[in-house]
C-alpha cells in the first residue's frame, strides 16, 4: 500500500543532491526532514551518514522507517534546524539541505489547519506548542495584525484586512481556516493570475505563529558553523521573503568585508566564509513544474564553505 510519503515529490531534488557533491563517509545535514524525500537521496547517492532535524512531531514519527532501513546511517531528531548546532560539533559536516517554509505534509493534512483550500481548525503550528492563527486572529490588535499581514504576507489591502477580521471577530472569534479565508476574500479582489485573494494573509499568519523568518536567519547562522572547508550548503525557498534573506547573506559572506565608501577604510578585511557555487538562484525547469505544481516558485541557492573564520557580529 502506498503512503504519502511515496506520493511526495521532493522540489528540485537531483540539483541539491549534485549540489551538495556528497561524498561517501561524510556527515550531512537534513534540516528539515518532512517525508524525508532529500534524505533518502543523500543516503543512496552515497555511504554517508545524516543528521536530519524536524520541528513537526508527525514528520519524526512517520520517518522511523526511513531510519529503520537506512543502518545505522540516519540519525533522526525532533527539533528546529536552528538547533543544530547544539547536536553537532563545529566544522563537522559536509553538507547541509534547507527547504524552507510549509511541507506538503502540513499543507495536505486539513487539521493542520494550513490550507484555505480545506476547513479545519485554525491552528497553523508547526510543532505541536506555541501560539495557533486563531490565537493571533482573535487577540492581536488591529493595527498589529495588519502589519503581520503586510510584512510576512505582502498583502497590499493589509489594513482593509485587519480591520474585516476585527469587526467580524466582535460577534463571534475564528475557529476555523475556511471561516477566516470567506472574510479574507469578502475585502480582496481576486487578482488576474488566479491566485486565491486569502493566499498572502494565511502565509503572514503562517509565519508569525511559527517565526519562520527567525528560525532562517538562526539556520543560517548555524550553517556557517558546522559547515567544514568545502562543505556545501543547498537552500530552497518558497517566497521572496525567504529567498532574499538567503541571498542577502550569501552575498555578506562570499564577500570581502571592505566597508562603506562613506567611511573611514576598515583596519582589516574579513574573508569571505563562503564562495557561490552559483551566483544566480537555480528554478525547476518546465517539466517539474507540469508534474509538481508546488515546485512552481521555489529557488535554490548553493554556496560552499571557506576556510575563514565565521562572520557572526556582521548577521
Amino acid at each position: 500500500m502506498s503512503t504519502p510519503s511515496d506520493k511526495h515529490i521532493p522540489v528540485l531534488l537531483s540539483e541539491v543532491v549534485q549540489g551538495l557533491a556528497v561524498i561517501g563517509g561524510g556527515v550531512y545535514v537534513d534540516g528539515t526532514f518532512g517525508y524525508g524525500g532529500y534524505t533518502k537521496a543523500i543516503l543512496s547517492a552515497a555511504d554517508c551518514r545524516v543528521v536530519a532535524f524536524d520541528r513537526d512531531p508527525a514528520a519524526i514519527a512517520g520517518g522511523q522507517d526511513i531510519v529503520a532501513d537506512s543502518a545505522g546511517r540516519l540519525n533522526l531528531v525532533h527539533a528546529c534546524f536552528s538547533t543544530m548546532g547544539e547536536h553537532l560539533a563545529p566544522a563537522s559536516v559536509d553538507g547541509i539541505a534547507l527547504d524552507i517554509g510549509v511541507s506538503s505534509m502540513q499543507i495536505d493534512e486539513a487539521d493542520r489547519g494550513f490550507s484555505f483550500r480545506q476547513n479545519g481548525p485554525l491552528d497553523m503550528r508547526m510543532s505541536s506548542d506555541g501560539e495557533t492563527a486563531a490565537d493571533i486572529v482573535n487577540l492581536t490588535g488591529e493595527k498589529d495584525l495588519a502589519r503581520i499581514i503586510y510584512e510576512f504576507g505582502e498583502e497590499k489591502a493589509s489594513r482593509r484586512v485587519a480591520s474585516a477580521i476585527v469587526a467580524r471577530r466582535r460577534e463571534r472569534k475564528f475557529e476555523t481556516t475556511g471561516d477566516l479565508a470567506s472574510v479574507v476574500r469578502s475585502v480582496v479582489r481576486a487578482s488576474k493570475d488566479g491566485i486565491d485573494p486569502a493566499t498572502r494573509t494565511f502565509q503572514g499568519l503562517r509565519i508569525a505563529v511559527n517565526d519562520e523568518l527567525g528560525e532562517l536567519d538562526r539556520g543560517l547562522l548555524a550553517a556557517e558553523r558546522l559547515l567544514k572547508p568545502g562543505g556545501r550548503l543547498a537552500i530552497v525557498s518558497f517566497h521572496s521573503l525567504e529567498d532574499r534573506r538567503v541571498k542577502h547573506f550569501l552575498r555578506d559572506r562570499s564577500s570581502e568585508n571592505a566597508g562603506s565608501r562613506h567611511l573611514p577604510a576598515p583596519v582589516s578585511r574579513r574573508a569571505p566564509s563562503f564562495r557561490l557555487v552559483s551566483r544566480k538562484a537555480i528554478v525547476p525547469g518546465d517539466d517539474e513544474t507540469r508534474r509538481n505544481p508546488r515546485a512552481r516558485s521555489a529557488r535554490l541557492r548553493i554556496a560552499e564553505r571557506t576556510d575563514a573564520p565565521v562572520r557572526e557580529a556582521t548577521a
